[in-house]
């Protein structure tokens, strides 16, 4: 039996904000762009977030919901430093370590000495060690498994921490919500709800075969989910899924032509990263666009080897999907999927 401490730093761009101005701890403050060059919110402190303002936010709409709000550019060197003292904590416990952001990562603490063995004496002095020598907060999931790790880390935030036991999964899963599930976001939950499946109970009452039957590969994967099931190992490098870039313009893209017209210098970014990149070779290439009304699409095809004129029809097809004026674009590829395993059977790809 594994034993899992996933780590997530409460609020980690502003923690270290506040870390680092005191003054800033009980007002609202958030990390983003400028609201005039059409900037989003990366983070905001926890007084942000009870005005609604969250991550992804466009900064002129969080400035309309809080006016008070104090809005700071992001500063990546200070957050990268703190980054590595946290991660140099985890390898004082395990080597065993899944980075998954500068702040967020699963601990592989399995027959390990530290604390007696015990996985949750080792998240708390991990998170105190946190406090103590970095000056920011993390909470922790501890579980058997990344799934239910994960998971458990958002049950006590900020700063605590949650533990499911192996045998508390059976009496803890029924009553989740299917949105806590990974790969499960906000459309999915609500096509699900539709069919009835608003609880992991709920998806446990449909025999594999009728989940199977109507949702296909994401209903074999809410089968063993919704039952805490998740036998991946904890990574010690995960494999890059994608490659991409993309550009928010100041002024909406009225028509196709003018986006069209941007797509030499989107590709030319794009082909910079894709040579200093060492992934294997695409499996396929894709357009994505954001409308002015926050709508979007995206458009994909396989394609191992992209060239411009890829990109100038799937940016065609992607944009009559709405015919609207643009404010996003972006180009990339997708790298193929390497089998995970799941109970003996390779894990499905999850609806996003």
């Amino acid at each position: 039996m594994r034993k899992i401490i996933h780590i997530d730093c409460d609020c980690f761009y502003a923690a270290v904000e506040m870390r680092d101005r005191p003054e800033l701890r009980d007002v609202p403050i958030a990390i983003g762009g400028a609201p005039d060059q059409r900037g989003v919110i990366s983070t905001c402190n926890y007084p942000a977030r009870k005005f609604g303002i969250h991550s992804a936010m466009p900064t002129k709409w969080a400035l309309r919901q809080c006016p008070n709000l104090v809005l700071l550019p992001h500063s990546f060197e200070r957050y990268r430093d703190a980054s590595r003292r946290v991660h140099a904590i985890f390898a004082d416990y395990t080597e065993r370590i899944e980075p998954l952001s500068l702040d967020e990562a699963y601990l592989d603490v399995t027959d390990l000495p530290h604390c007696h063995g015990s996985a949750t004496l080792m998240a708390q002095e991990i998170r105190a060690r946190i406090e103590a020598e970095v000056g920011i907060t993390a909470s922790a999931g501890i579980a058997p498994n990344k799934l239910l790790a994960k998971i458990a880390s958002d049950w006590r935030k900020p700063n605590g921490q949650f533990v499911i036991t192996p045998d508390e999964v059976a009496a803890f899963m029924p009553s989740l919500p299917v949105g806590k599930l990974w790969g499960i976001g906000k459309v999915t939950a609500g096509k699900l709800a539709k069919l009835g499946l608003n609880t992991c109970g709920d998806v446990q009452a449909w025999s594999h075969a009728d989940l199977l039957r109507v949702l296909g590969r994401l209903g074999e994967s809410l089968y063993w989910q919704s039952r805490g099931v998740d036998e991946r190992p904890v990574a010690r490098s995960e494999k890059r899924k994608s490659l991409s870039v993309e550009h928010t313009y100041n002024q909406d893209l009225p028509d196709l032509a003018a986006c069209m017209a941007k797509l030499p210098s989107l590709y030319a970014d794009f082909a910079q990263r894709q040579s200093r990149s060492q992934q294997d070779t695409p499996h396929k290439a894709f357009v994505k666009i954001k409308f002015h009304d926050f709508t979007q699409t995206t458009m994909e095809c396989i394609c191992p080897s992209p060239e411009p004129a890829i990109f100038e029809t799937l940016l065609s097809q992607a944009w009559q999907r709405g015919a609207k004026p643009v404010r996003l674009l972006g180009v990339g590829v997708r790298f193929a999927d390497r089998p995970k395993r799941l109970m003996g059977e390779t894990l499905p790809l999850w609806a996003s």
